[in-house]
């Protein structure tokens, strides 16, 4: 005996039946097979006297109303704030995120021409619509009009976005960009676009025809939907 009392009530993974542990489905049927609280629980990886690693996944999912897609902008002081989640857990939680997004940034979609607003918008799609704070990207265009990568210029408040043409065009030079095409996202889901969208894109279009660097359209992503301002005649 090491002088412990027992805890009756607490159990771990290991207490599930094999073909529900996380890691022994991942083995048996691929990743694809498990939930999210299943993946999160991976990351994880251990839980807490009281939780075990799928319970607290659990929870971390019931923090807000948006289940998975609240990770997309969750905090490190978020996590925290929940019991049996520590900086290591968080940070690990966090890392996992991080990857994913850059993932999306520099996969598949390097070299792909950009035909029409939709090619980026679907992109871009998964990344932006869940995001509760107005960002603000550009995609950078060769002469083909194949994006070389897709970069994060500011991030906003709920209702604004806040963006300098200095800032887009230090990025556009560095990146030896032909052209580039400016992406935001409104929190509300709603694309329509304000005087502000319209006036700050004919700002960037006016700097860009300075610095050769075309502005070829300006795209506002939503829930699940999108709105091209050059489709729109807008600009």
């Amino acid at each position: 005996m090491d002088g412990r009392i027992p805890n009756e009530n607490s159990y771990t993974i290991k207490d599930l039946p094999v073909s529900e542990r996380p890691r022994e489905k991942i083995y048996s049927h691929g990743v694809q097979a498990l939930s999210n609280a299943e993946l999160l629980a991976v990351i994880i990886r251990t839980g807490s006297r009281e939780d075990t690693a799928i319970d607290l996944a659990r929870r971390i999912l019931n923090l807000d109303n948006r289940g998975i897609a609240f990770l997309s902008d969750v905090s490190l002081e978020e996590l925290t704030e929940l019991k049996g989640i520590g900086i290591s857990k968080a940070c690990q939680v966090l890392a996992a995120i991080e990857i994913g997004k850059r993932l999306n940034r520099v996969g598949p979609h390097d070299k792909v021409r950009v035909t029409n607003p939709a090619i980026l918008a679907d992109i871009l799609m998964d990344e932006m619509r869940y995001l509760t704070k107005e960002h603000f990207k550009i995609a950078i265009l060769d002469t083909k009009n194949q994006i070389l990568s897709i970069e994060n210029i500011s991030v906003g408040t709920l209702n604004a976005s806040i963006v300098h043409p200095r800032d887009v065009f230090k990025v556009a030079i560095k990146r030896n960009a032909n052209s580039i095409i400016l992406i935001h996202n409104h929190p509300s889901g709603d694309t329509t676009p304000s005087s502000e969208d319209i006036n700050i894109t004919n700002r960037l279009i006016d700097a860009g025809s300075l610095l050769g660097i075309r502005v070829l359209d300006h795209i506002i992503i939503g829930d699940n939907t999108f709105r091209s301002l050059k489709e729109e005649n807008l600009i």
